[in-house]
């Protein structure tokens, strides 16, 4: 059976401070819920404090984005290298990057194999754009993302990342995708996706998110889906009580 992991995208938001005080607010209730994985994604200035909270716990930490390469002249990035270390979980190629710093299929790519060579545990973002979905083209793009940024991968290494379906359009608009779409894309184009290249004993271990205005009030219909294993949580995460909550209803769906 697959561990449903739940992980906080704070994107860019909370400085040090704040990050201190949401994980203060939050570090006990979510070690006191079994049976899930919870990671936390601050922005970097804040990895290394947050790091020192939860060490020594099972919470996990990641990092919101990385370069491929291990150093060089590129200014304002950070390598894995830096990463290695720090944080277990890195997020890549979330739509933001797509959209507002050109990150194509290649280029996630490129991080995804330089995360997985510095054992850094990649959350894989696919979605589609809200001109996509209108045009039905939903599954072409999860499609073509996958098999883009999985390209040249093994099936070891396939089976030890987490991929997130985040439809663009359900970011941050408050309008969540439907349970019944979410399981569609993800069993029926994801998973199937993973069965095609790598087999179907992959494709049933690899954990798939859904992301995309989650809150208590949706996650525990999405969480009731069979093919889906966790969540991608953007705003929600922002507010200590928000996302512990989303973590234990993830747990009671789960021990039914």
């Amino acid at each position: 059976m697959r561990i449903p992991i739940i992980a906080g995208n704070w994107k860019m938001n909370k400085t040090i401070a704040e990050a201190v005080e949401l994980v203060n607010a939050m570090r006990d209730p979510l070690l006191a819920i079994p049976s899930v994985e919870k990671v936390v994604c601050p922005p970097f200035v804040a990895l290394d404090r947050v790091a020192a909270l939860i060490r020594g716990t099972e919470i996990g930490l990641g990092a919101q984005n990385m370069h491929w390469e291990e150093k060089g002249a590129f200014t304002g990035e950070v390598s894995p290298l830096m990463l290695q270390g720090l944080c277990q979980y890195v997020i890549l190629g979330h739509s933001e990057r797509r959209a507002y710093f050109g990150e194509t299929d290649a280029i996630v790519n490129r991080k995804v194999k330089a995360a997985l060579a510095h054992g850094l545990t990649p959350i894989v973002c696919v979605g589609e754009t809200e001109a996509q979905y209108d045009a039905g083209e939903t599954e072409e793009v999860v499609r073509r993302q996958l098999e883009g940024a999985l390209d040249g991968l093994t099936a070891d290494q396939v089976a030890s990342l987490v991929i997130a379906y985040e439809p663009v359009w359900a970011i941050g608009t408050g309008k969540a995708a439907t349970a019944a779409q979410a399981q569609q894309i993800i069993g029926g184009v994801a998973r199937a996706v993973l069965a095609r290249l790598y087999g179907q004993a992959t494709a049933d271990v690899v954990r798939i998110q859904y992301g995309g205005s989650t809150n208590s009030k949706n996650i525990a219909e999405i969480m009731a889906q069979p093919d889906i294993d966790g969540a991608l949580v953007g705003g929600a995460s922002l507010k200590a009580d928000e996302f512990v909550a989303m973590v234990r209803i993830t747990a009671e769906v789960y021990s039914r």
